[in-house]
């Protein structure tokens, strides 16, 4: 197959190995870590399946800080110039505009290849799960794929469950994520689940429970429940795994470049929107509560506007103030694919506090 598909970018020994064992199933895993270019295996897969006539469409679901990236950077730079393609980016906001454009993208009969990105959020909401179900059902030749998985993991999530049931929509499916498992192999199941039911060979959540976890009852005052304790016949579920999943660790990949920097972006909030673009423009911000905060100098501003991007604000009175923010929770996503240790940089105290 590789011989036969010419990479845009040039890929690394396991990225090609990675396509190479993937490219033709119906649904795939690439576990591979942070750092280790899973992205462009998918969209080289996405690729292979275009150019070889499978699929017309291709449905991405990724988190918030993540999605903006498919569309800015990780397509223009690794899907080749050689495909005409049509990319749509979700967007939570509804205008009647952007509902115009989504719905001539949706039903276009143009032979490009359409990519829509969405964030994995947006399958909380009735909007975004009616605009992936009308995607998926007016372009049957399709592939859908998940990066960052674990934001699946938890089966009772609405977005889970809608996200679960794209699978009887789709021709191929693929999961991405750097570690399938970040707190219990229970993760696994709805993660595999949404690749097809018989990955596991397991339709039941508790069947699957009571397989390779050690449950007891315990009761909390007039409260009962089942606790995991313990693990059991991970060797089984790990040779489960290897028929529909390929591993990756950093610390494997010879070839690869000492350092590999991810950005991930995080939108403000409107408050966090508002409270900046004052400052940028008027140099001071004017708070819900009445405080006022200005600025004495262009440093200054400077570092207010980097306090609002943070989520608080210092104002003349030495006061500070909390501004909603998406960072903290982006953060904790983004420590769910982390392997083994961390370190988490800070600018101010604050941020560090919280």
């Amino acid at each position: 197959m590789s011989e036969k598909y010419e990479f845009k970018t040039t890929p690394y020994e396991h990225q090609k190995k990675a396509l190479k064992v993937s490219w033709a199933a119906d649904y795939y895993a690439l576990f591979m870590e942070m750092g280790t270019g899973k992205t462009k295996v998918a969209i080289d897969n996405i690729a292979v399946l275009y150019e070889r006539g499978k699929i017309k469409a291709a449905l991405v679901i990724a988190p918030k800080g993540v999605y903006d990236n498919w569309v800015k950077n990780e397509i223009p730079t690794h899907l080749p110039d050689r495909i005409e393609r049509q990319v749509m980016r979700w967007k939570p906001v509804k205008t009647k505009t952007y509902e115009e454009e989504l719905v001539d993208f949706i039903t276009s009969e143009d032979p490009k290849l359409k990519i829509f990105v969405m964030n994995v959020e947006a399958f909380s909401t009735k909007r975004g799960v009616e605009a992936a179900e009308a995607f998926l059902w007016k372009n049957p030749d399709n592939f859908v794929l998940v990066d960052e998985s674990t934001t699946i993991k938890n089966r009772k999530a609405a977005r889970t469950k809608n996200i679960m049931q794209l699978r009887h929509m789709s021709k191929y499916r693929r999961i991405l994520t750097g570690s399938p498992i970040t707190k219990s192999p229970m993760d696994l199941f709805s993660q595999s689940m949404f690749l097809d039911a018989k990955a596991l060979n397991h339709n039941s959540y508790f069947a699957f429970q009571s397989r390779y976890a050690v449950v007891r009852q315990r009761t909390m005052g007039h409260r009962s429940f089942q606790e995991i304790v313990g693990y059991r016949r991970l060797d089984e579920l790990s040779e489960k795994l290897d028929k529909f999943s390929y591993r990756v660790l950093k610390q494997d990949c010879l070839d690869l470049p000492e350092k590999v920097f991810v950005k991930r972006e995080v939108e403000m909030t409107s408050e966090q929107q508002r409270a900046y673009d004052q400052m940028a423009k008027l140099a001071l911000a004017v708070l819900d509560d009445g405080e006022i905060a200005t600025t004495a100098s262009v440093l200054t501003q400077i570092m207010r506007c980097q306090q609002i991007c943070c989520g608080h604000l210092t104002t003349d009175d030495g006061e500070i103030q909390e501004l909603p923010s998406n960072r903290l929770a982006s953060l904790m996503d983004l420590a769910d694919e982390v392997n083994g240790k961390a370190i988490i940089w800070a600018t101010y105290t604050h941020d560090i506090k919280k």
